[in-house]
Parts: C-alpha cells; sequence; structure tokens
C-alpha cells in the first residue's frame, strides 16, 4: 500500500476545496456578512493540504490504491467541509456539523436544521454548493490535476463512478472528466435562468439549481420548492430532477448525433417506465389527499421525480399519503437514478439486470439444457459482472439493516429506524414520520447521526470504497 501517494492525492483534493471555499466567501462579502468562518476554513484547510501535499511518495498507484484514496478523500471532504458550519455558530455540535457536511457532499439531503431561513446566505450557499461539488464526483473534476501525480485516473473514477459498470466517453479520462463538466455546468446554468424566468430570485435559483444538479434537495427555505406556491417552479425542478437522473453518456451520444442509441438504451427506457408507471399509479392513489386529478397529479410527480432522482425536495408531506403510496416512496428510494448519473440509490441498471437474471434462472429450471445470456442494451453481460451485481445487492441490503438496527437503540420506531437508513444509504433525504419531508435529522443520537453520516458517504461511493478501509488485506505488503 503507497499510503504517502495517497495521502498526497487528498493533500491535492483537499486544496481544490479550499479554493472552492472562496466561492461562498465571494457570497458572504456580496451580502455584508462575517467572512470569518471562510477565512478560518480556507486556512485550516490550506495547510492541512499543502502538508500531505508535499509528502515525498512514490509513483505507484494501483487498484487498491484507487479505492482507498477514494475513500479516505470522500472521508476527510466530509469533515473539512463542516468547519464553516462550525465556526458560523449556527449548530448545535461537531458531528451535526459533519453530518451536514456529509448529507451535503454525498448529495444526500438529510438536515440537521429545524430552522433553516435565520441562516446567513454564505453559509446556505456553501450547504448547497456542496451538492453541486459532490454531484458529479468529487474526483470527476480531480482528474485534472491527477496526471501531475503520475497517477492512472481510470483507478480512482472506476471507484468513484456509480453503476454496475464502469466506462469512459472518450479514451482520456481527463477529457472524459472535462466533458461531463461541460455538460454539467450547461444544464446547471440553464435551470439558473429558467428559475428565474419563473419568478424565483437570483440567489434562490443558485441554491436550487445546485441542489437539483446535485440530486441533493437542499433548499434555502423552510418549506423546501412548496414555499414558493408556483406551478412553473415545480415543473421546471421536476423536468431538471429528472435529466440529471439521466445518464451523462446518453446526452453525449445526443451530442454526438447519435440519437437513436441514446434512446435505444434499456435503462433509459426502464428508468422512464418506472417514472411514468409509479406517477400513474399514485396519482389515482391519492385522489382522497387533494381536491381533484390535477392537483394530485402536480404533486405526485412531483415526488416520484424528488425521490426517484434521490433529491429529496418537497412540494408536500407524502407522509400524509396512503400507506400504499408511502410504500411505492419506499420502492423508489431502493431504486434510485440512472448508473452515471448524479442521482442515488441501486441504480436502474441493477434492478433492471436483476430482473433479467432472475428470468434466465427461471428459464433455465424450466428448460436445464438451454442456454440463455443477459443483455443490456444488446452487449452480452458478464458472469463475473451479474456476481459483482449480487454481493453489492447484498452488501447493500445488509447494510440497511445494520444501520437500522444501531439507529433503533434511540427508541425509534421500525419505520423511522428503516427509513432513516435506507435514505441515508440512498442518498435520498427525507424518510418517514417525523423525518419526513417537513421533519428533519435533529433529534437523533450524535452515534446514531454519526452512522448516518457514514451510510451517506458509503452509499454515494457504491459501498467498497469504504469497505476496504476496514479489510486488514487491503494494508497488507504485497
Amino acid at each position: 500500500m503507497n499510503i504517502k501517494l495517497v495521502l498526497k492525492l487528498v493533500g491535492r483534493v483537499l486544496l481544490m476545496e479550499a479554493a472552492a471555499l472562496a466561492v461562498p466567501l465571494a457570497v458572504a462579502l456580496l451580502y455584508r456578512e462575517s467572512p470569518a468562518p471562510f477565512l478560518l476554513s480556507i486556512a485550516i484547510v490550506a495547510v492541512f493540504g499543502l502538508a500531505l501535499s508535499a509528502l515525498p511518495a512514490k509513483q505507484q498507484f494501483f487498484t487498491r490504491e484507487g479505492f482507498v484514496a477514494v475513500g479516505l478523500i470522500w472521508i476527510f471532504t466530509g469533515v473539512v467541509g463542516a468547519l464553516p458550519f462550525l465556526f458560523s455558530g449556527y449548530f448545535a455540535s461537531p458531528v451535526d456539523c459533519i453530518f451536514e457536511s456529509c448529507s451535503g457532499f454525498t448529495t444526500t439531503g438529510a438536515t440537521i436544521l429545524t430552522e433553516i431561513e435565520p441562516l446567513p446566505k454564505g453559509v446556505l450557499f456553501w450547504r448547497a454548493f456542496t451538492h453541486w461539488l459532490g454531484g458529479m464526483g468529487v474526483l470527476v473534476l480531480a482528474t485534472a490535476i491527477v496526471p501531475k501525480l503520475g497517477i492512472r485516473s481510470h483507478y480512482l473514477t472506476q471507484a468513484e463512478t456509480p453503476g454496475p459498470v464502469f466506462s469512459k466517453l472518450v479514451p482520456k479520462q481527463s477529457q472524459t472528466s472535462k466533458i461531463l463538466y461541460a455538460m454539467y455546468c450547461a444544464l446547471t446554468g440553464l435551470e439558473v435562468v429558467c428559475l428565474k424566468l419563473a419568478g424565483m430570485p437570483l440567489y434562490d435559483s443558485f441554491i436550487h439549481s445546485f441542489s437539483t444538479a446535485g440530486t441533493g434537495g437542499f433548499s434555502n427555505r423552510n418549506a423546501s420548492v412548496g414555499a414558493y406556491d408556483s406551478v412553473a417552479i415545480d415543473i421546471i425542478i421536476t423536468v431538471f430532477m429528472l435529466l440529471f437522473s439521466i445518464n451523462f453518456a446518453a446526452y453525449f451520444l445526443i451530442l454526438t448525433k447519435k440519437w437513436r442509441e441514446a434512446l435505444q438504451s434499456d435503462e433509459l427506457r426502464f428508468f422512464l417506465a418506472v417514472v411514468f408507471g409509479a406517477t400513474a399509479v399514485l396519482t389515482v392513489a391519492n385522489l382522497g389527499v387533494y381536491t381533484g386529478f390535477w392537483e394530485s397529479l402536480r404533486y405526485t410527480v412531483f415526488q416520484v421525480a424528488s425521490i426517484i432522482s434521490t433529491t429529496g425536495f418537497g412540494t408536500t408531506d407524502f407522509v400524509l399519503w396512503p400507506q400504499f403510496s408511502q410504500m411505492i416512496i419506499v420502492l423508489l428510494m431502493f431504486c434510485g437514478a440512472c448508473a452515471g448519473s448524479t442521482g442515488g440509490g441501486m441504480k436502474c441498471s441493477r434492478v433492471l439486470l436483476l430482473f433479467r437474471a432472475i428470468r434466465r434462472e427461471l428459464h433455465r429450471i424450466t428448460h436445464p439444457r438451454s442456454v440463455e445470456v443477459v443483455k443490456l442494451d444488446g452487449k452480452l453481460v458478464s458472469e463475473s459482472t451479474l456476481h459483482t451485481l449480487l454481493v453489492f445487492l447484498g452488501a447493500y441490503v445488509m447494510m440497511v439493516f445494520a444501520a437500522a438496527l444501531i439507529i433503533s437503540l434511540d427508541g425509534c420506531s421500525f419505520t423511522v429506524s428503516f427509513s432513516a437508513a435506507l435514505t441515508c444509504v440512498s442518498n435520498v433525504g427525507p424518510g418517514l414520520e417525523m423525518i419526513g419531508p417537513t421533519g428533519n435529522f435533529a433529534a437523533f443520537s450524535p452515534l446514531a447521526k454519526g452512522v448516518m453520516s457514514l451510510c451517506m458517504i458509503i452509499g454515494r461511493l457504491e459501498i467498497f470504497p469504504i469497505l476496504v478501509l476496514f479489510s486488514p488485506s487491503t494494508w497488507q505488503r504485497i
């Protein structure tokens, strides 16, 4: 294990985070607020980053180092990202600050704040900006500096990129990162313009665009998007939540005039089928809650998009929906968005592959001598990929129940404990009952908050980059 090179890379990423803190610092100065929380944070992060960056290290970097680096970078990023919250004085404890920071960078959107609007605009901007930074991936942004360290960047992006299969848009990973961020910035900017034209203040437009782009869900309003009570704003955010839930490779195919290939994506079709199916069923199921079909459709389609994209914005309290509707919401939390998007969850491609693997197994039982393969987008899925898929799903479920068991030590009901664990591992944000769209996570103990913070990072990195840190074989010399 080349730990010095790993720490050197951690230091470089921390320097990037220190640079990113200059953005909310500028916002604080613009609104004539105290810059102290950001100046202190920048100084501490920069010194720490410079110290790690100066470590002498051999240029030996392989898959093991890649997974360890990704895990450590996300943990360090979450911890030091909490410094502005700590220095602002608006958070009760360091644990709360780390919870809010991890929720931001992992694009979960769960919060311990009972009142959001009294916070300074600079702090709220940083809170939403962490969504934007974490949405596409911290390491995707960092690949621009990786060649300077002599590191093969695919070892990092392979560990961070969500989905069952890792692939690049173009041969060079650094060029792929630039293409991804160009599309990411373009969509974010377009949403800012649309929200401003719909009547949302410019500052609020940036906040909600950052949160939508990262599929995070932090808002600067206590009532989230519901505070604006605007059909136009609801529609715009709904559309962009779905757009950011789609694999960015599809947009690259469209830009390169490969429309047919993009539209023939099995995962895209499955994702849209789930969205439309869930919307249709829930709209009918919720008719008793609202005054008519169109009102039910308005609030249902927004919440379906919010949950399956794992954004977590709210325009209504789905805890008041029928139990059948809440069960569908839980299933959408499990499913999540498309691989290669900024969304969380297990990813639609994995769910689709699981269904096809089950179908193949049923066919084998009835036709023992037949040979049937599993395909995705017309391409053969290897047995090793299917094996990894099953291991991931098993680990995913075990992680949710293990976290729920620890959270239940707070005396919470099964519904609260389970939904809290699920929403953190899936990076969704709201849960059920007291942690619904109108609730928060303030009442949990420091132990529960610590576990949920770790669950957010585990879910964002899809389990293994964090679990590998706890494996003794990781730290053995070969």
